[in-house]
């Protein structure tokens, strides 16, 4: 049984990590990718299709770091919350990424962050206390998924976009990373229908940042 103090702290060093993430309050701990590129010259339109994908993709990582937050208080075992927090980490530099590439568009992130946030840890809670098995195969359907998507973001990108370009190969080869991790952990393969409809509820979820920004 889980020692009732250890619970605690994770209580409040995940509240911390929350509010970081939903105030823009991380740093990353890798050079942001995109550092080195030239800003490109971009007409009206591209700058708003770029600035719409990078607050998707923002709100993507909000998302994301709900989900291991959620996850990793309600883990079995101590290396499948290890797992999900190193994971955790990672995302915390994509989300810096993509707040910092926002800004250099003149962009914000989507109003509906803090609502993605709570219904993600809500999820990340509930695929935890299902079992490390189950929700590490949550972990890896959930990265497949964002693979995809970043997949159809790079093809959607202006080609002189090389600073947001650079970001989201790197996010990718992450994410990637982190579902073939999640796998070799014991993580469950869910069936292909189910990712199908993670697939259609995460198409849902991408276009209202959009749409409502």
């Amino acid at each position: 049984m889980r020692n009732s103090n250890s619970f605690v702290d994770d209580v409040i060093g995940g509240i911390d990590r929350s509010l970081k993430t939903l105030t823009g309050g991380h740093s990353s701990t890798r050079p942001n990718p995109g550092a080195e590129q030239q800003e490109p010259e971009l007409s009206d339109d591209e700058r708003k299709h770029v600035a719409g994908l990078m607050r998707v993709n923002h709100a993507g990582e909000i998302c994301a770091q709900a989900l291991y937050e959620g996850q990793a208080l309600t883990a079995k075992s101590a290396s499948a919350k290890a797992s999900l927090l190193h994971a955790a980490s990672e995302e915390q530099d994509h989300l810096s990424w993509c707040r910092q590439r926002l800004d250099q568009l003149d962009a914000r992130p989507s109003v509906f962050d803090p609502l993605f946030y709570g219904a993600s840890f809500a999820l990340g809670v509930g695929a935890g206390l299902l079992g490390d098995r189950i929700s590490l195969g949550f972990v890896e359907a959930t990265e497949d998924q964002v693979v995809k998507h970043l997949e159809e973001h790079l093809e959607s990108l202006p080609e002189q976009d090389e600073k947001s370009r650079v970001i989201l190969e790197e996010m990718r080869a992450d994410e990637s990373r982190h579902g073939a991790n999640a796998l070799a952990q014991g993580g469950s393969v869910f069936p292909q229908p189910l990712k199908n409809v993670m697939s259609l509820v995460s198409k849902a979820m991408t276009h209202t940042p959009i749409v409502f920004s």
